[in-house]
């Protein structure tokens, strides 16, 4: 189908939505009372250092809610004021935290089940109001919304779509997307069903096989197998792979996004010579700027001496897991919680390890003198990192000489 056409025609489509409803002052205050934190802004006014006792707090210089993240959720809480006794439903998370989906389901806002892998949109009638989350939606289930007769409020964080813009132009151009990404995450999902012809690698080992392939050929049907589930419809590595366009899943790691994006420009360059370069590859920055920024934070934050770090966000948040990698590549204690209350009575923590499923370790709080790294992901209030360091220095206070 024709993707941008349809976007096109959606976006004048008197029940398709794109900017909030006119409540901002009453969803302002809410916001304010949820989400912000005096704390935290003191912490930040003195130079992003806390010394309480025997703990030293130091935050990350850019941390929690990004712009993007904070338009979708006023859009979303703008939209209950807006439609006070309409049906709302969410096609996903509105964003990766806990908290902030909780409130919405607090306003009766509900979110399409997921039944084995495939959405459930039986629920939605005519007329229902739909609110298309910060990570976008696909270009089949906008078109299956608007067929359907539902208002559309789409809360897309203006750089996934500038993601989208990438991926067409790569299309027009009849250039295969390869997308670093995660196949299954809903970002991606979007982003892919824009393209025509798409190769998804979720990091640079995958992206080195591809070149690998591109220059020397390989085993096509090992190829198709290990790109199974992250490749278009037909997709023929010994075909689709002569010019390639990089698009990316806006909270992957920049280094390794840049990387994955040099490493294919090497490798057209040296599959059709210098000269032809253009008629084979193609790059654009898509990296997010707040995604850059955090990531850029924490990598200064961790060159300090500390003892340890925490890292607060959705477990199932990309951003929040790529920050919780830098720590780990410096070999620092490091502990991924979603929630304040992951930090449990007794000098203990449940935590999620890299990979891994959720664990409690025990005297996680060294004795003495100790410094804390804190950073949080970009779906994450301040108020929870507020109520994450109280828990800290209350346990440190308590139960630690």
């Amino acid at each position: 189908m024709d993707t941008k056409a349809f976007k096109r025609s959606l976006q004048q489509s008197e029940n398709y939505h794109r900017k909030g409803f006119g409540h901002e002052a009453e969803v302002a205050e809410v916001m304010q009372t949820a989400y912000q934190s005096s704390l935290i802004q003191q912490i930040r006014d003195n130079n992003y250092r806390l010394q309480r006792g025997a703990v030293t707090i130091r935050l990350a210089e850019a941390f929690g809610f990004c712009w993007g993240v904070e338009r979708a959720v006023a859009i979303a809480y703008e939209t209950r004021q807006h439609f006070p006794s309409e049906r709302i439903w969410i096609t996903n998370e509105i964003i990766h935290n806990p908290s902030v989906n909780q409130h919405l389901r607090d306003m009766e806002v509900g979110f399409i089940a997921v039944e084995k892998g495939q959405k459930d949109f039986s629920v939605v009638d005519s007329g229902d109001v739909v609110i298309l989350p910060a990570f976008g939606a696909s270009v089949q289930e906008m078109q299956l919304l608007n067929d359907r007769g539902c208002k559309i409020v789409d809360t897309t964080c203006p750089w996934v779509s500038k993601v989208w813009n990438t991926v067409e132009k790569h299309k027009k151009r009849d250039y295969t997307s390869i997308i670093h990404g995660q196949y299954k995450h809903e970002e991606t999902v979007a982003t892919s069903s824009f393209a025509d012809k798409y190769l998804i690698v979720l990091n640079l080992q995958e992206a080195e096989y591809v070149s690998n392939y591109i220059l020397h050929g390989g085993d096509r049907a090992e190829f198709l197998a290990k790109f199974s589930k992250a490749c278009s419809a037909g997709f023929d590595p010994d075909v689709d792979l002569v010019s390639v366009g990089i698009a990316n899943q806006t909270t992957m790691l920049k280094t390794e996004t840049e990387n994955i994006g040099k490493l294919f420009e090497k490798t057209m360059m040296r599959k059709f010579g210098p000269s032809n370069l253009n008629e084979h590859f193609l790059s654009f920055n898509t990296i997010c700027d707040a995604t850059q920024e955090r990531q850029d934070a924490m990598l200064s934050l961790v060159e300090e001496k500390l003892d340890l770090m925490l890292v607060i966000g959705g477990f199932n948040s990309s951003n929040t897991t790529h920050l919780q990698e830098i720590a780990i590549d410096k070999t620092l204690p490091s502990y991924h919680i979603d929630s304040a209350e992951r930090i449990l009575p007794g000098n203990r923590i449940e935590h999620k390890p890299l990979g891994r499923d959720l664990v409690v370790t025990e005297n996680w709080l060294p004795e003495g003198n100790i410094v804390v790294g804190v950073t949080s992901g970009a779906s994450t209030p301040d108020k929870v990192v507020e109520d994450a360091i109280d828990r800290i220095l209350a346990m440190k206070a308590a139960v630690i000489p």
